[in-house]
């Protein structure tokens, strides 16, 4: 597809994928176009990174092992510029520590090869019905902290905060049930979706590193509180 046809928008959600296996590629073209959806091809990192910022797919489809830039840099890059669709990981790699990387820098979904076709697919459909988690405020402050929604920035006494987009998503969701106490399994539904497998260690862990770079004392934090035997609530 050359560069003219991918500045046409249709009215079929566009779904971009990135995928250095020819044989793949075709395939997942050929059944994602039988499926109702416009389909974007990228052969390398660099290119997928330049069709992900100027195409708006309203999905990605993300291999990790890529030329010219890997899967997870495309990723960390188009999270860090704020472009926020939603972004499927798709990777011969299947060690939990790859799958952490994903999610934390901001992947949807992650999906192992070989991989069922059907279940990508209801994947991909799940994804773009949950689409991102949206803020009712585009700037929010507490304490020292203040939140861009918008330019997905936080500062803290005017310096910036350097949050992963799993981090920032977690933290409107806290932030947007203001006093409400969550449940950790609440959370993990709001910010990863219904299909992931996660534990409550996996929010355990990201409200430790919100309160490290966001309270004072993270040890008496004054903001991200826990609700013994429920789950944590924002103050």
């Amino acid at each position: 597809m050359n560069d003219r046809e991918t500045q046409s928008r249709s009215d079929r959600p566009r779904v971009l994928v990135v995928e250095d296996d020819k044989s793949i590629s075709l395939g997942l073209r050929i059944n994602l176009e039988k499926e109702g959806y416009e389909v974007l091809i990228a052969e390398d990192g660099e290119r997928g990174l330049e069709l992900g910022r100027s195409a708006q797919p309203d999905l990605v489809v993300l291999d990790v092992m890529l030329p010219k830039m890997n899967g997870l840099e495309v990723l960390d890059t188009l999270r860090r510029e704020g472009i926020d669709m939603p972004i499927v990981i798709l990777s011969a790699r299947s060690a939990e520590m790859d799958k952490v990387t994903g999610l934390e820098l901001g992947a949807e979904d992650y999906i192992a090869k070989p991989f069922s076709l059907a279940e990508l697919l209801a994947r991909v459909r799940a994804a773009l019905r949950r689409g991102r988690p949206r803020a009712r405020a585009s700037r929010l402050a507490f304490g020292d902290v203040v939140v861009d929604v918008d330019a997905r920035i936080v500062q803290k006494r005017g310096g910036l905060v350097d949050l992963t987009a799993t981090e920032f998503d977690v933290l409107l969701c806290l932030v947007g049930e203001r006093g409400k106490a969550l449940s950790r399994e609440k959370i993990f539904k709001a910010v990863w979706g219904e299909n992931h497998h996660g534990t409550a260690r996996t929010v355990d862990n990201f409200l430790q590193q919100l309160r490290q770079k966001l309270e004072d004392d993270p040890q008496e934090p004054k903001f991200f509180l826990t609700v013994r035997g429920v789950g944590y609530r924002f103050s």
